[in-house]
């Protein structure tokens, strides 16, 4: 089996191949309606004193045009679905190569007053979301933001079981990942929901047989005409009746045609998503689940779906004056997809916000298996039912780049808490979002950077990186103390997984050693396990009262006047502190 870079390398070539093809089709298919064109003209000129025969060549090359066009028009997609796909496996060459500060970094997801995820970089510029997320709708991002922000611990062998499944077919995912990328949406998700749930209908139920009759006699009269059996006035007095019965509603066709336009090209497009969940079979509960809210017994929503794209794509043909005025004036043509639209949308309209958010659910979790499937050096973790909570071999940051990297061993069990010491730049923030990141992933079901883990499901909830706020007249210590406050509410109702990052850097250092000793002592009095790194060594003093209290710490080394850092996690009290040292040798001090 290929590496993951060996795989989109080879899909890329034989994708660039297939592009080629197309384009040269692309060509002989311009030639070809260009040919239609000018036989078309030629004929005219031959039959010029004819009109019989002039309307009968325009007949025939209008519909050998209109063939062509619609044959046209799929080679196109065919092109921008391959352009699509290219993309797709250019933009994974480009991540695995630690360049995708490019892609979208879902900074408008930011909430300070979250959990965690203002604290471990989950949005934002060089932030894990940017780093994996794939989606290709907005839908499905705001669906994979909320998956990132859930905190939830229930069923997560379903979801590995789901990402190894969607992982394994990567071909699939891409196919799924480039459809949705051609969605050109004029219109919102929501707002389209909005006008489906709240559209008043206005045709009425005679439109259900008059424009089918009305049509039969324009194309008798038509007929009847050509034989000089009707005069040209009686024809023309039929196409103003026609006419006229329509143009009593265009106030109102003209309002759904401008919200039909808008949706025409996104149900296209919906359509091929629904056709492709259809057509495969998942193994996983968590996918087939979502997939059982695309299924109405008795018929395919890809098929009811493919009905309304016919049925807007007709009815948008309005839009084309020439045409429009003829069919109506022939066929009552705004009348007839008037109608079958409204009874579409009478019958469906109010399941469409479900098929959308399967749609957007499985965007969003092909983002979860395209990380699967780039990192096959990941584990899946085990779910541990005991007194332990984490243990894990070899474990890094996955933003950090492996030939960089320093992997660390940790072990925590239920009720313990860790006090970490270290100088400065010596790895304890990045340490705790490391620990911090994997336990958000692995909730997810997510593959984890490390040679293993097993752990028991827990939430988190984090204290690492406090901001003031001026608009809200907010001292910085103010905010630490609501954030810390924000803590002790939620651990009394459930169980979290505390990490802390220097605590009450707001204060005195004096009253920051109390402060802060009693806040542990009341965490861990909680029941509660976590980490707090902190450059406060006294409060290393509280391993000595209180047993579930352990002291760690990463060590930093001055050697020939220079740092030196080995970013390994230990057991003990940092020894060793490096503020003063920096000062002098960045010559800020003497």
């Amino acid at each position: 089996m290929l590496n993951p870079s060996g795989f989109y390398k080879e899909r890329k070539d034989k994708l660039s191949e297939l592009l080629v093809q197309v384009k040269r089709q692309l060509w002989v298919s311009s030639m070809l309606r260009l040919t239609v064109f000018i036989l078309a003209i030629f004929g005219i000129y031959l039959f010029y004193d004819s009109s019989n025969y002039i309307l009968l060549i325009i007949l025939i090359a209008a519909i050998l045009f209109l063939f062509l066009v619609s044959r046209h028009t799929d080679l196109n997609y065919r092109k921008s679905k391959l352009l699509a796909l290219i993309s797709i496996n250019e933009t994974e060459l480009q991540v695995l190569d630690r360049k995708f500060y490019q892609l979208p970094d879902g900074n408008n997801f930011t909430d300070r007053g979250h959990f965690y995820s203002q604290d471990i970089d989950l949005f934002g510029k060089g932030s894990f979301y940017q780093y994996f997320n794939r989606t290709a709708l907005p839908e499905g991002s705001k669906t994979l933001a909320t998956l990132l922000t859930a905190n939830n611990i229930e069923n997560v062998i379903d979801k590995q079981e789901a990402i190894k499944e969607l992982g394994s077919d990567a071909e699939w995912r891409q196919e799924f990942s480039a459809v949705a990328r051609l969605i050109k949406t004029e219109i919102s998700s929501a707002s389209l929901i909005g006008w489906l749930k709240t559209y008043q209908p206005f045709v009425p139920n005679l439109m259900k047989t008059l424009p089918k009759v009305f049509s039969v006699l324009s194309l008798g009269l038509i007929s009847l005409y050509f034989f000089d059996y009707v005069s040209g006035w009686g024809l023309l007095f039929w196409f103003f009746l026609g006419l006229g019965i329509t143009g009593r509603y265009l106030s109102r066709i003209n309002a759904l045609s401008q919200n039909t336009t808008q949706a025409q090209s996104s149900f296209q497009q919906y359509q091929k998503l629904i056709l492709l969940l259809e057509n495969r079979k998942f193994q996983a509960r968590v996918l087939e689940n979502e997939k059982d809210n695309i299924l109405e017994e008795g018929v395919k929503v890809s098929q009811v779906l493919k009905q309304f794209s016919g049925m807007l794509n007709a009815f948008d043909q309005r839009n084309n004056m020439l045409f429009g005025v003829l069919a109506n004036g022939f066929f009552l043509w705004d009348m007839r997809y008037g109608y079958v639209i409204e009874k579409w949308i009478k019958v469906h309209g109010n399941n469409v916000e479900s098929w959308l958010k399967t749609i957007a659910f499985f965007d969003a979790y092909n983002s979860l298996g395209n990380f699967a499937f780039n990192h096959p050096d990941y584990t899946f973790p085990e779910i541990t039912k005991n007194d332990l909570i984490i243990e894990a071999l070899n474990i890094s940051h996955p933003m950090l780049d492996p030939a960089e990297g320093v992997t660390n061993n940790f072990k925590i069990c239920g009720e313990e808490f860790f006090v970490i010491t270290g100088a400065n730049m010596a790895g304890k923030s990045t340490f705790l979002r490391t620990i911090s990141l994997q336990i958000v992933m692995a909730n997810m079901g997510l593959p984890v950077c490390a040679t293993s883990l097993r752990y028991q499901p827990i939430k988190l909830i984090t204290s690492m990186r406090t901001v003031d706020s001026l608009t809200e007249h907010e001292s910085y210590f103010f905010s630490e103390l609501k954030r810390l406050k924000f803590i002790i509410d939620n651990i009394k109702e459930d169980r979290y997984f505390i990490v802390l990052d220097e605590i009450l850097k707001g204060t005195n250092s004096t009253d920051k050693a109390i402060g802060s000793r009693k806040f542990i002592e009341k965490l861990v009095n909680s029941n509660s396990t976590g980490l707090i790194a902190t450059h406060d060594l006294s409060l290393c003093e509280v391993a000595k009262s209180l047993d579930r209290v352990e002291n760690y710490f990463f060590d930093a080394a001055i050697v020939n006047e220079e740092l030196h850092f080995d970013y390994k996690f230990k057991k003990g009290i940092c020894k060793n502190m490096n503020a003063s040292f920096l000062l002098k040798k960045m010559k800020i001090v003497e």
